[in-house]
């Protein structure tokens, strides 16, 4: 017990460690802007002469989070990718500690994008976060891809243009019973939130698969003795 109580504490004396540098490497300039953007969106309904309509603040708030999903997908980026000195943390903990680094900024700001939208045609706030949430994972599940299998040190921007790119195409490939943009007052609208939780767990899936390093990696950054060593991506 006593041995298991010790390597817990240094697990989380590790990952204390870890917080200020993940923080300082932390893409603030691409979440920054894409949150400004967001943000403008989001008022933009507040701004028309004719009042805005439920379906365009529903387009409204569906863009500001993919804006803000756009920013997410440079969480990963990191300059110093295949330079920094290895550490004794898997790319797991590292990634994750990255995203519950921006999780309480990242949910203020949505919490804001909501409040901008006026409540009177503002869609059912439950619903609109499921979406913006499966948006969120699927920029962080292609952001831990691009990382496991490219060595580019910043594929945010090629993240960030995928996942744009899907979300303009998705409307016109999805299959019938597959819809997922519905309006608010569409009585599939339950129906197609159900499918965007799924594509969360995808999401999810997706980025345990793709979190651990590949197994060659891993040999090429054991240490002596064959002790492994983590590496800073």
């Amino acid at each position: 017990m006593t041995g298991e109580h010790g390597k817990d504490a240094a697990g989380r004396g590790v990952v204390w460690a870890l917080v200020r540098p993940v923080w300082r490497t932390l893409p603030w300039r691409a979440l920054g802007a894409a949150g400004a953007v967001g943000l403008l969106l989001a008022g933009t309904s507040r701004l028309l002469s004719g009042g805005p309509t439920p379906w365009l603040t529903l387009v409204l708030l569906r863009a500001a989070a993919l804006v803000g999903a756009l920013g997410l997908a440079f969480l990963l980026d990191d300059p110093a990718r295949h330079l920094t000195a290895p550490v004794p943390t898997r790319r797991p903990l590292r990634q994750a500690l990255r995203a519950a680094l921006v999780a309480p900024p990242v949910a203020l700001w949505w919490a804001a994008v909501l409040l901008l939208a006026p409540a009177e045609v503002r869609p059912p706030v439950a619903g609109v976060t499921v979406e913006a949430a499966a948006t969120c994972a699927l920029a962080f599940a292609g952001a831990a891809a691009a990382v496991r299998l490219t060595r580019e040190q910043r594929p945010g921007q090629a993240v960030a243009a995928a996942l744009l790119t899907s979300a303009v195409l998705a409307p016109l490939l999805l299959p019938d019973g597959w819809e997922l943009f519905v309006p608010a007052e569409d009585p599939a609208w339950d129906a197609a939130h159900g499918r965007w939780a799924l594509v969360s767990v995808a999401a999810v899936v997706a980025w345990g698969l793709c979190g651990p390093e590949p197994s060659a990696r891993r040999a090429r950054v054991k240490g002596p003795g064959g002790r492994r060593a983590g590496s800073s991506a």
